[in-house]
């Protein structure tokens, strides 16, 4: 491997389509092979791979490094397989966040494209992930590129790919593009025009803000109270942190526009930063560190709610503020309290569509179920990633079933309430999220009171995550490793929970342990392992397909006691499960 990477360094510092500043760059690891051996084989062991979502990875220059030279070879796959459609007029939709040369590597990403006769709408300034999904529909593009890395630390940068549905490509848009990629063996098979000439020739244009108003006034028209925000907006009052990212345009302008004037700015995180200087730990909403400054403006102002979204903007944390206590609310309680608002309110005003359906993942709270079920709604479970409910709800669409889409989530802090584009989006979830505060505070409730309110009418549920990060190429081999254990290895129960049903989403294999029987799993494989306990908890275990991480969902219901008793009885069985998972992995 290390001679591998070596020689293929070499190959790099000898081409003249890498700029002598990078050439130069790599040549001084070589210099001193021994003293860089670590790095320049994690720069070099491998070709950077285009994964089933695009690409994400640290910035540097080698092959298996985020740089220009690997984001036009992604654009150039792209632009290869939209140009095999042959249709007439091929368009594609670029965005980009604040982390380092995202702006940079966007208009790469729309001079490859017009050079390959894709006319490339780009926007102008630092834009939401949802905006970009968004685009892709107004325009109706072949494509669209998002130039982030999430949530993921400053160090990294990414490129996100979009079909022409606003999704994020699913099969078999997803392997052309990877076998494309994959075939591109020399740099001169990229074609790229210079970004103001390709301007001048009509091959790249600014998204005008008709898009941006269209999609503002969508989410306005489709909110269930809308009036109840104009009317009474000014009596809640909001904390929010686009965490330097691009969320704070979108999120404060929304919120604005519905009446809410005491919507507030964390200022010292409006900035955009590429470097997250404020925080002390990811840009991440799942993490309560991330919001501190949020948390501390919403007890000092004795503000309602404090809000945080991630770099991109399609991930949104929720902080209430219940009696003078913060309280962080997790992916799925906050899914809960906007799935049970809008069914209500749908019945309230007798337009609940017939064949209601709600899409989640397989690792979110089956609570879902129960709240939908009880308005007679359909649950389809999906694979973790946005992208195969966008992908379910489109093969909906298409078999002419009539479904009615409600509602979609995953546990990840990701909600899509409504369809107006295909992923999920924070600058809609926010607007929902004021919507139910005020509602809630009108009644002298808080969303905690809100939350407890749905417990005591559905049955109590519980989550955990634990998400254990493995970094590098021995990193990505102590994962392997964990999951070949579980995989084979499959203990009879755990923690004292009887395993029921083991599923390996891999093999697409289910199998029911009391009785041996199999049945084959009707979803797209993925390396993800679930195991159903017989008292109704499960467990499930999977590699992250964007970052190196290997995690855990425990998720439990809990039917007798008081609901103080049911917190205490899931707290002490997740943390059976957990000390489980712990200690086991510490043995492999």
């Amino acid at each position: 491997m290390k001679e591998r990477a070596i020689n293929l360094a070499k190959q790099w510092t000898q081409s003249s389509y890498l700029d002598q500043e990078d050439r130069n760059d790599i040549q001084q690891l070589l210099d001193d092979p021994q003293k860089n051996e670590n790095e320049i084989i994690e720069r070099f062991y491998q070709n950077l791979e285009f994964g089933t979502g695009g690409l994400r990875n640290i910035i540097g220059i080698g092959s298996n490094r985020i740089n220009k030279y690997n984001i036009r070879k992604a654009a150039q796959a792209m632009a290869n397989v939209a140009l095999e459609t042959n249709s007439s007029e091929l368009k594609a939709c670029v965005s980009y966040d604040n982390r380092k040369f995202s702006k940079e590597f966007a208009k790469e990403v729309a001079s490859v494209f017009a050079a390959n006769g894709i006319k490339a709408f780009i926007f102008d300034q630092l834009t939401p992930t949802p905006m970009l999904s968004y685009a892709v529909r107004y325009y109706q593009a072949i494509c669209g590129a998002m130039i982030t890395a999430s949530h993921n630390p400053k160090e990294y940068n990414g490129f996100k790919a979009y079909w022409s549905d606003g999704a994020q490509v699913t099969p078999p848009q997803d392997q052309k593009i990877i076998d494309a990629y994959n075939k591109i063996e020399e740099w001169e098979q990229i074609k790229s025009l210079d970004f103001e000439k390709a301007q001048a020739q009509g091959l790249i244009e600014w998204i005008n803000e008709d898009c941006n108003e269209s999609f503002y006034s969508y989410i306005e028209n489709h909110l269930p109270q809308k009036e109840l925000s104009l009317k009474h907006g000014d009596k809640v009052h909001f904390i929010y942190t686009p965490l330097h990212g691009c969320g704070h345009i979108p999120c404060e302008k929304i919120s604005k526009r519905l009446g809410y004037t005491r919507f507030e700015i964390v200022q010292s995180q409006a900035v955009s930063d590429a470097n997250f200087s404020t925080l002390a730990t990811t840009p991440n909403p799942e993490d309560p560190k991330a919001l501190e400054l949020a948390v501390a403006l919403m007890k000092e102002a004795n503000a309602d709610v404090a809000y945080g979204t991630d770099p991109d903007c399609d991930r949104l944390g929720v902080v209430v503020n219940h009696k003078g206590i913060e309280h962080f609310l997790n992916g799925n309680q906050i899914a809960l309290l906007m799935l049970d608002y809008i069914f209500t309110q749908l019945q309230l005003q007798n337009k609940i569509p017939p064949h209601p359906i709600v899409l989640k993942s397989i690792v979110t709270s089956p609570l879902q179920e129960t709240i939908a079920k009880s308005f007679k709604a359909k649950v389809v479970d999906t694979l973790t990633g946005f992208k195969w409910m966008a992908h379910k709800w489109k093969e909906l669409e298409e078999s002419h079933e009539n479904y009615s889409f409600i509602f979609a989530s995953e546990e990840s802090f990701g909600y899509m309430p409504f369809d107006h584009v295909r992923d999920k989006d924070a600058v809609a979830a926010i607007a929902l999220m004021n919507e139910i505060t005020l509602h809630y505070k009108l009644q002298n409730k808080t969303l905690i009171d809100a939350l407890y309110d749905i417990y005591e009418k559905y049955g109590y549920a519980q989550e955990s995550l634990i998400a254990l990060n493995y970094s590098g190429l021995s990193g990505k081999e102590k994962i392997t490793k964990i999951m070949n254990y579980f995989r084979t290895h499959k203990p009879s129960s755990i923690a004292n929970n009887k395993i029921k049903i083991f599923k390996d989403y891999l093999s697409l294999k289910e199998k029911d342990i009391n009785t041996g029987e199999e049945k084959k799993l009707t979803i797209h494989p993925s390396n993800v392992l679930g195991f159903e306990f017989e008292n109704g908890n499960k467990l499930f275990l999977r590699p992250s397909g964007t970052e190196p991480k290997i995690k855990f969902y425990t998720m439990v219901q809990v039917q007798t006691g008081d609901l103080k008793e049911k917190q205490k009885t899931a707290q002490k069985q997740i943390k059976d499960i957990e000390d489980f998972i712990l200690n086991t992995i510490e043995s492999i």
